[in-house]
């Protein structure tokens, strides 16, 4: 049975167990505060990996999109170029800038939270872009390039052995069409993919199902939505929106996808993370659902 979490009762436990951490003195907080979510253990049995693209979390620093990403019981995180790195170094911001130093920085937090760095993006593109995906670990850049780039980056992709996803912002920009993404990757490297983002899919009047079909054997990863309307609106817990989560997913699951799925919810910013919590739930229901059968 999947446990839908009460917004109200959710903000009542957390000032609960906050004031308990105040007593207690400093550090308590995390011993004490109730994970939101228990991961997707059912959904890594399918090869899929889900995450968090940090800038669901644009209001909060790097480090603290990492302890809401834990407190979901997820284990991978899709960095975007521009957030504050933490409070107490503020004017450090997540790309290529930072030094050698802050970066090892960065991969030890990473490693000490059990937390893979596997996307960057949306972010422009270049041989330094992917000279910082291979110092920090990271799989797959996702990006808008120009049409005229992907000589230069088919080679990038095979000398760095990155990938790349062509991420669909909403029309008009030139890649909400899923037959842009395929006509740029014709011919082209397996290295050169979607970043299938199936909210703005919606937002551009979109099937996300008959999307997914089209680009079979070239979807590399995904920034998972589920709106409540067709052609607009916003975020809802997948599954109880217009997007067919559960067709999507028996899609994937048919195309034999392997794959990063970033939760990119851009609904409730100051308080997202019960209604993420009810994503997590439900893609793995679905994905035990897939399993069995």
């Amino acid at each position: 049975m999947t446990r839908t979490i009460d917004r109200r009762h959710f903000l009542k436990f957390a000032g609960a167990t906050g004031a308990s951490a105040a007593l207690l003195g400093p550090g308590s907080a995390r011993l004490l505060a109730a994970p939101a979510a228990k991961g997707a253990p059912n959904a890594e049995k399918l090869g899929w990996r889900l995450g968090c693209q940090a800038y669901s979390f644009n209001r909060y620093t790097f480090y603290e999109a990492l302890d809401k990403i834990a407190s979901l019981g997820l284990h991978c995180v899709e960095m975007y170029p521009g957030q504050r790195l933490s409070k107490d170094q503020s004017d450090l911001r997540t790309d290529e800038s930072m030094s050698a130093d802050v970066r090892l920085q960065v991969k030890k937090k990473l490693a000490e939270m059990k937390i893979k760095l596997a996307c960057y993006g949306v972010t422009g593109i270049s041989r330094r872009t992917f000279e910082f995906a291979k110092d920090m670990g990271i799989e797959t850049i996702v990006s808008e390039p120009g049409f005229d780039q992907f000589d230069e980056i088919e080679k990038l992709c095979d000398e760095f052995k990155i990938s790349v996803a062509l991420h669909n912002h909403p029309k008009p920009s030139k890649y909400w069409s899923p037959d842009t993404v395929l006509q740029q990757c014709k011919g082209r490297t397996k290295r050169i993919g979607a970043c299938a983002d199936t909210g703005h899919w919606m937002r551009s009047g979109i099937n996300p199902v008959e999307a997914i079909k089209k680009l079979e054997g070239r979807i590399i990863s995904f920034h998972f939505k589920d709106l409540n309307q067709m052609n607009g609106g916003h975020d809802v817990p997948w599954g109880t929106g217009a997007g067919n989560v559960k067709a999507m997913l028996t899609e994937i699951h048919r195309q034999g996808i392997k794959a990063v799925f970033s939760i990119e919810y851009e609904h409730n910013w100051e308080n997202s993370v019960p209604e993420m919590a009810q994503c997590v739930e439900y893609f793995d229901k679905v994905a035990a659902e897939l399993a069995a059968n």
